[in-house]
């Protein structure tokens, strides 16, 4: 029983296709129709074949595949590839082929290595469509002065200036015809160039010729499509060849296939492809065209594109795109056999010659892979596309090698100190021992010397010639000590094989807390030994800059408590934080407790400090105390009297409490947040303070440390606020009015604010 709740989801559907998918599906068809045509001449095919592969990539490809929106069809990079195969098997043993190129892409799709295929370098690909390309643009020429594609990338090049000799006027017009106006067409307006270009280059060539009645040579259909349509045939012999041309087909258009799925899902990021999905549905395709007569099918890059700009929202727009090849191939195939040839050549000479990017050779030089992308090119041109891969993987994988294992090492003298620094930087193997011989003899006898091994990598080979040379240096009383400042250490070597390090597990040695175990260990010693062996020569040159200085840039009051650590949360170093700490960061100024005080003058008026900050932090014992009201001795009972405004101004409903409860924050740290705030008045009203911002400007502001989160809040007099990195200008939304952007630092911090209505 249907009811209108069920037919409104369909009608919704079907208003969508309608609305969405049907337009888009014309303009991809008419785009598909002449590429299609274009390479299947390109590809020595017969022309039915380039149309049975459009309709079985829409229809196949479009409803197994794991994409909506990409479209599938016969490809120019496979071009050539097809046309070596049609070459040396026949067309009919090409159908077989490809057919087993299709079961390889359902294999690869069902052992879930979709995204494995991405591994290849991009500069390989990039290497390999720019020979492509070059391979294209050179069959096409000839056809386009009038003569047939030959085999060869190198005949065609010889044979050139022959064919130039030899130009049939009525070709070279039609295809010059076609490129002119693809060139054009992009500069012409956007209504104009929704129809698709390619489709009126074509037209306009093919009527052209008609009306001029030149002697062109046109493109030959015997039969209809059906009448194509044909079982292939097992090769006769050669079954080495058979099965590389079959992994080469299967390889390159689940590259490409891949790459335009990335592609798409770039432009339109709502719909993900399901990669493994995608090559099944791929290589169904495959199969099918095969069996049927039709050339081997890939998803096409600018087909998908087209097809997610022209507003397609479901797979209804790859399908009926097909459908409608199908219907031109069956009622319309009179009029294929007047396009020209040399028309197609041209369409394809600009598709060859597009494949080769100049943004791709830039990005190659500026990575310096530009040796990897021509070695690629030249192999795909003169040897093949299998092989030129093969030359490009390899080159690519080799200078990967070459990076990775390299290793940096600079012996020199410390200015104004009779001390000399090796600084090893990089991975450290035995490849390194010749350059680390030779800078180590650098090093003139009898002075003090710093090993800076900023290292990933440390085989036994370098650990020993370096552990050596040490030995030697402190036996002849030159004093040497190590700075492993790298994930790599040196004792890691004696213990067991070398392994390499992370960078993420120095990070944890540094700001990582003491481990408590049941073992009797002097903390602070081991922590000493562990700061010079690792970052006491990293200090020691700024240390050695502010040893006759002191001008901190903050005065940064906080809690005692030893889960903050101020220069880590501010991401400041040495000399910029003229710290004070007490417990529950209270400013008790111009009472009868004059510590916090005279720190206070003391930055304002000696260290002439740029700020006056404090920062409170969840989960304070002092705040919980005070909110709770728990008895406490003389000491910290007298202390914890100088925050009892706190607490009352906490009861009668303080706005930042207000602010910190919207943001969901407990009545603790509510009332933490409140001390903050008050404390911050206390201090502008201190006169010094006053007088401070009035003269010069400083700032006086709050902070609130989120442990669980590690995060600092801004706390101000009427609410709280979130730091956070923006790359725009806009800032976030607000949780409740009051928002604002705020520069706090030398780059653009958004806030999010929370505020009492």
């Amino acid at each position: 029983m249907s009811t209108d709740t069920d037919s409104a989801p369909r009608t919704s559907r079907l208003a969508r296709v309608l609305h969405h998918d049907v337009p888009a599906s014309v303009v991809v068809f008419l785009v598909a129709l002449t590429l299609s045509l274009g390479i299947a001449v390109a590809s020595g095919a017969p022309v039915a074949a380039g149309l049975i592969a459009a309709v079985v990539g829409g229809v196949v490809a479009g409803l197994l595949g794991g994409s909506t929106v990409q479209v599938s069809g016969p490809t120019a990079s496979l071009t050539v590839v097809v046309a070596e195969s049609v070459h040396h098997f026949g067309w009919a043993a090409t159908c077989f082929i490809t057919v087993g190129a299709g079961v390889l892409q359902i294999l690869f799709g069902l052992s879930r290595i979709a995204r494995g295929a991405l591994a290849i370098a991009p500069v390989v690909v990039h290497g390999m469509l720019a020979g492509i390309g070059v391979i294209i643009a050179l069959q096409q020429v000839h056809v386009l002065l009038g003569g047939a594609s030959l085999s060869s990338p190198f005949q065609s090049l010889i044979q050139l200036p022959h064919q130039l000799m030899s130009v049939h006027p009525g070709d070279l017009c039609a295809g010059l015809v076609v490129i002119t106006i693809l060139i054009a067409w992009r500069f012409l307006p956007r209504r104009v160039r929704t129809v698709p270009g390619p489709l009126v280059a074509v037209v306009a060539a093919t009527v052209l010729s008609l009306l001029l009645h030149s002697d062109v040579d046109r493109i030959v259909l015997s039969g209809s499509m059906f009448d194509a349509i044909g079982l292939p045939a097992v090769p006769a012999g050669g079954w080495f060849a058979v099965f590389v041309t079959m992994v080469t087909i299967g390889l390159i258009a689940s590259v490409e296939t891949l790459l335009s799925a990335m592609a798409v899902d770039k432009v339109r990021p709502g719909n993900r492809t399901d990669l493994d999905r995608e090559l099944i549905g791929q290589g169904a395709a495959n199969v099918t065209s095969g069996l049927l007569g039709g050339l081997p099918i890939a998803a096409v890059i600018v087909r998908s594109i087209t097809n997610a700009n022209a507003g397609a929202q479901t797979r209804a727009a790859t399908v009926l795109h097909g459908l409608w090849v199908l219907v031109f191939a069956v009622a319309l195939a009179g009029l294929v056999q007047q396009i020209p040839k040399a028309a197609l050549a041209g369409l394809l000479i600009l598709i060859g010659v597009q494949l080769i990017k100049l943004a791709h050779i830039r990005l190659a030089a500026r990575n310096g892979d530009l040796a990897v992308y021509l070695a690629t090119v030249l192999g795909v041109v003169f040897l093949n596309l299998l092989q030129g891969m093969a030359v490009g993987l390899a080159l690519s994988v080799a200078l990967l090698l070459w990076r990775v294992v390299r290793v940096t090492i600079a012996a020199e003298p410390v200015a104004h100190a009779r001390r000399w620094v090796v600084t090893i930087d990089g991975t450290c193997t035995f490849l390194a021992l010749p350059k680390l011989t030779a800078e180590l003899a650098k090093v003139p006898p009898g002075v003090p010397v710093t090993v800076e091994m900023t290292v990933d990598f440390l085989d036994h080979a370098s650990y020993e010639l370096i552990t050596d040379w040490a030995r030697q240096r402190e036996g002849h009383g030159a004093p040497v000590d190590f700075a492993e400042i790298g994930a790599a250490r040196m004792a890691a070597v004696v213990d067991g094989p070398p392994e390499r390090g992370h960078a993420r597990k120095v990070l944890d040695e540094v700001i990582g807390p003491w481990r408590r175990t049941g073992g009797r260990v002097d903390r602070i010693a081991a922590g000493i030994a562990a700061y010079h062996r690792g970052h006491a020569h990293l200090m020691r040159p700024h240390l050695d800059g502010l040893r006759n200085r002191h001008d901190a840039d903050s005065f940064f009051l906080t809690c005692a408590d030893a889960r903050i650590v101020p220069n880590v949360i501010t991401n400041s170093g040495p000399g910029d934080l003229f710290t004070v700490r007490n417990v529950g960061n209270l400013a008790p100024v111009g009472g009868s407790d004059v510590s916090v005080e005279a720190a206070l003058i003391y930055a304002l008026e000696k260290l002439d400090v740029r700020a006056v900050v404090v920062c409170g932090h969840s989960g304070c014992g002092a705040m919980e105390a005070l909110h709770r009201e728990v008895p406490a001795g003389p000491g910290l009972r007298d202390w914890l009297a100088h925050a009892r405004p706190t607490l009352d101004r906490f009861r009668l409903g303080h706005p930042v409490a207000e602010a910190a409860a919207l943001a969901g924050f407990g009545e603790v740290d509510q009332l933490g947040m409140v001390n903050v705030a008050v404390q911050l008045e206390t201090l502008r009203a201190y006169p010094a303070v006053r007088r401070a911002i009035e003269e010069r400007g400083v700032v006086v502001s709050g902070l609130f440390f989120d442990i669980a989160t590690a995060r600092v809040i801004e706390v101000r007099v009427d609410g709280i606020a979130e730091f956070d990195d923006a790359s725009s200008h806009a800032a976030a939304e607000p949780v409740r009015p009051g928002g604002g952007v705020v520069s706090r630092t030398e780059g653009v911090v958004r806030r999010r604010i929370w505020t009492k209505v």
